[in-house]
This record gives structure tokens, C-alpha cells and sequence, in this order.
């Protein structure tokens, strides 16, 4: 199957690419169709995936995967949360993002900065889809006080997943698409894709 990954970010092509082809799937990036990337109004993860899929699958009349993800930081009541993407603005840099989530955690001593990449990922058959597939994935972690790594994009050279001394901009590929929020929520995507193929039989 054909399918349009809506999303401007070419770091998550490179990501979802390799997980989606054994399953099938031939993935298409939006930017490649000329389909420029709709405003993220939603205020959860949930909202922004929707509207980044039905956007794309309208543009591409393709199905279309579109996930929201980004770092939930305790300390900070979970921002910076579904605004990951711009928190230091609208059309921040990773690099603005991350400097300014450093210099909010500052003081924040190493024992108090638990963190976790969340991921919702949403699958449409097409653009007015009722009942899109959904799927979540979470990867724990803790911040780290300085960026480490030139891998992974966003927040991965100041994020330490749970078990590591290491960033996720330190990881191997494959074994950061094994354990990331993002690769967690594209394995629950696909088997909820299958459960329903085989249901519908």
C-alpha cells in the first residue's frame, strides 16, 4: 500500500521508512507531492496527528500516517508537551528548542529531571476517514545537562532514555527505532491495522 507520511520533517522519514516496509507499506513524503505542512492547532498530540493525516491524505488522495510527538519534562508539568515543535517559537530550530529546555531546567538538580518522549501516531484511509487507526508510544528517560550526539533530531542530544548512559542522538539507528516512542507507537499502530483487516474478513 502507498501511504503519505504527513510531516515536513525528513528525520522522521528516515525513521518510519524502514519500520513500514516490511509491512507493506511504500511510504510517500508530503513534501515530495508538494503538499506543504497545515497549522498544528490542536493543543494535545492526539488533535495535531489527525489534522496533519486527513491534511495530507486530502492532498496526496493517498492513506496517510501523521504522528505529533514530543518530550514531557516532570519538572515543568509536562510542557513542553504537544508544543515540542515550537517551543521557542513558531518556527523555532531543534537547536532553539533545545537551548531554551535546557535553560529552563537550569537549577533543576539530576535526580528531578525525569522526562519521556510521547508519540501518537494516526493512520487514515482517506481524508474524511470516521474511524482513523490510533496508537500511542511512550519512551522514559531523564535530561540530560548537556547535548551529546549528532544522531536523531529534536530533543535526542539532551535526552538519556532509562537504562542508558548515553543520548538518544548517541544510539545506533536500529536500535533507537527498537526502543522509541516513536518506533513503540508505529509497532501498536501496524498490529491495530492488522486486527481490524483481519476483523473486517
Amino acid at each position: 500500500m502507498r501511504v503519505v507520511l504527513a510531516s515536513g520533517n525528513a528525520g522522521k522519514l528516515r525513521e518510519l521508512a524502514p519500520l513500514l516496509k516490511p509491512a507493506g507499506f511504500e511510504l510517500a513524503w508530503q513534501a515530495e507531492l508538494g503538499i506543504a505542512s497545515p497549522p498544528e492547532t490542536g493543543t494535545t498530540f492526539l488533535a495535531n496527528a489527525l489534522i496533519k493525516a486527513r491534511h495530507a491524505a486530502a492532498g496526496a488522495a493517498l492513506a496517510a500516517i501523521a504522528d505529533d510527538s514530543g518530550i514531557e519534562v516532570d519538572v515543568l508539568d509536562g510542557a513542553p508537551g504537544a508544543y515540542s515543535a515550537r517551543y521557542a517559537g513558531e518556527h523555532a530550530s531543534d537547536e532553539e528548542n533545545l537551548i531554551k529546555l535546557l535553560a529552563a531546567l537550569r537549577d533543576v538538580p539530576e535526580e528531578s529531571r525525569s522526562a519521556r518522549y510521547r508519540c501518537v501516531i494516526a493512520f487514515v484511509s482517506h481524508a474524511a476517514d470516521p474511524a482513523p487507526v490510533i496508537a500511542e508510544g511512550v519512551w522514559e528517560g531523564r535530561i540530560a545537562q548537556t547535548p551529546r550526539g549528532a544522531g536523531g533530531f529534536g530533543y535526542d542530544p539532551i535526552f538519556v532514555p532509562e537504562g542508558f548512559s548515553c543520548t538518544a542522538a548517541q544510539l545506533d539507528a536500529d536500535l533507537k527505532n527498537a526502543l522509541s516512542h516513536r518506533g513503540k507507537a508505529l509497532q501498536n499502530l501496524l498490529r491495530a491495522i492488522t486486527a481490524r483487516a483481519r476483523h473486517s474478513c
